[in-house]
């Protein structure tokens, strides 16, 4: 697990947008899983950016994206298909057909997600997934739980998910109770993950994260199983391992610019 801790959100976006373009310039039929939130938003846009200067072509590119709330349509402002237009979709050349979204409005959840999986297989396997974190240590929506969640499945979103996600809705009560969601199992089966984390309430959650133990009751921390993981936080989300650097022997921590 390789964490890399920069200054500020800015260049953590920045880090992150040129781990993602290397990615599509060194193989430019890659599949690339894609997070959503607050975020990787600053990436994405970053990635626009660099795509308008014309370092990069995403003609060929395959996308999957982790997750979407169930029971809300893509038209909706507050949808991750929504999201995912409005932020990078809509502003470089990724075809249609190449982009691989969960249907939150799906009359039969277990065939959508059986067909998520098969798609995903079908494609060769994700190169490089996109995540964040959430303040209860989730990733995707996979919940704190009593076991790990194996493929693509539906989620009952946690209390503190809602709470926190309510920011983005005019109320709590409109916040969708329910996601479907890559499971762990699906995560882990990428090839490479870049995972992102800004701000200091997302600090006790990268701490748990990484330095153990495994279980299903932090999500995140199944990464630390995974063979090629990429941290990039903002010296705030670091705050607590970079101030516990001795129990971080078998992490690879490197500063960022000052």
């Amino acid at each position: 697990m390789n964490v890399v801790v920069v200054n500020d959100y800015d260049e953590m976006s920045k880090r992150a947008a040129s781990i993602i373009a290397s990615q599509v310039i060194l193989n430019p039929k890659s599949v690339l899983g894609f997070a959503t939130g607050d975020t990787p938003i600053g990436t994405y846009k970053e990635l626009v950016k660099i795509y308008k200067e014309g370092y990069i072509d995403f003609s060929d590119v395959v996308t999957f994206n982790l997750d979407e709330y169930y029971s809300i349509s893509k038209e909706n402002p507050q949808s991750y298909n929504f999201y995912m237009k409005n932020y990078l979709f809509n502003h470089i050349n990724v075809k249609d057909e190449n982009i691989h979204m969960l249907n939150g409005m799906c009359d039969d959840i277990e065939k959508e997600c059986t067909s998520y999986e098969n798609l995903i297989k079908e494609s060769g396997g994700i190169n490089l997934q996109i995540l964040g974190i959430g303040r209860n240590g989730h990733i995707g929506f996979n919940e704190p739980n009593a076991n790990f969640e194996g493929v693509t499945h539906l989620v009952h979103l946690d209390k503190g998910t809602i709470n926190a996600n309510s920011r983005f809705f005019n109320s709590v009560e409109e916040v969708p109770t329910k996601a479907i969601s890559m499971g762990i199992k699906t995560i882990m089966s990428v090839k490479k993950i870049l995972l992102l984390a800004s701000g200091i309430k997302k600090s006790e959650a990268v701490y748990h994260a990484v330095n153990g133990p495994i279980t299903p009751k932090v999500p995140g921390s199944i990464l630390q199983l995974h063979p090629d993981v990429t941290l990039i936080l903002d010296k705030e989300a670091a705050y607590k391992i970079s101030s516990r650097n001795e129990k971080y022997r078998n992490l690879s921590i490197v500063e960022g610019k000052k």
